[in-house]
């Protein structure tokens, strides 16, 4: 990848902004256990991970003919806010990657298969939102979620960037495939809490594996340098 034609980044939020994947794997087992059905860490990273609440609602569809209702989402985001609230903690480094890129001039952005209310709550409630104000794109605002290129690519030409411009940084198989889609550059983040073990998750050749906040900067050596600053 060409370091220095970078001019946009584009976040995902769930696994690589803040670190809730684990919380939100929790809330489903939790829930979905009251329906006899039990899900393994490896099921969640597979089927999952990065995928919309309309995608879940498909996969439970036909792996388990269990209907995903009104009721039963409630339930979950209730209980995925309550675990937000009380343990819902930002990926360690992030600020200080944001505070960069805002001293280098270089806009970012967030791009999520989350809604619109579940992804102002995350940020909010991790400090993050004043960060990212005016500069969400959720799932809701696309045709096709991810693995299709919808997203990102609205949110490049919603920022007047040109998608091979833009920089994603993804935790999942869906959001790294929507980015290949898209023809943008990509790092695969690995830094959240859910990929902290021998659970693996789908990645792509075109990506550069991206362990943890503190590597973002030798990444990008054309664009951090000595100027690089402090949390």
């Amino acid at each position: 990848m060409q370091t220095t034609t970078v001019k946009l980044v584009i976040f995902d939020c769930d696994g690589v902004l803040i670190d809730s994947e684990v919380l939100s794997m929790e809330a489903w087992q939790e829930v979905l256990t009251d329906y006899n059905i039990s899900l393994s860490k490896q099921y969640f990273i597979d089927h999952f991970l990065g995928k919309s609440v309309e995608h879940v609602e498909k996969i439970l569809t036909t792996h388990f003919c269990f209907e995903l209702t009104d009721a039963v989402i409630e339930g979950f985001h209730a209980l995925l806010y309550e675990k937000f609230e009380h343990s819902l903690r930002r990926t360690p480094g992030v600020i200080n990657v944001l505070s960069n890129l805002d001293a280098h001039n270089i806009p970012y952005c967030v791009a999520t298969s989350s809604s619109p209310e579940r992804t102002t709550k995350a940020l909010k409630s991790t400090g993050l939102f004043s960060y990212f104000e005016g500069r969400i794109f959720t799932r809701s605002m696309v045709k096709n979620g991810k693995p299709a290129p919808d997203l990102f690519l609205h949110a490049a030409a919603t920022m007047g960037i040109k998608p091979e411009n833009c920089l994603v940084i993804e935790d999942s198989q869906p959001g790294l495939a929507a980015a290949v889609a898209a023809k943008m550059n990509s790092f695969h983040f690995t830094g959240g809490a859910h990929l902290h073990s021998d659970i693996k998750a789908g990645t792509t050749n075109d990506s550069k594996s991206l362990n943890s906040w503190d590597e973002f900067y030798s990444l990008l050596p054309d664009i951090f340098d000595a100027r690089k600053i402090n949390e």
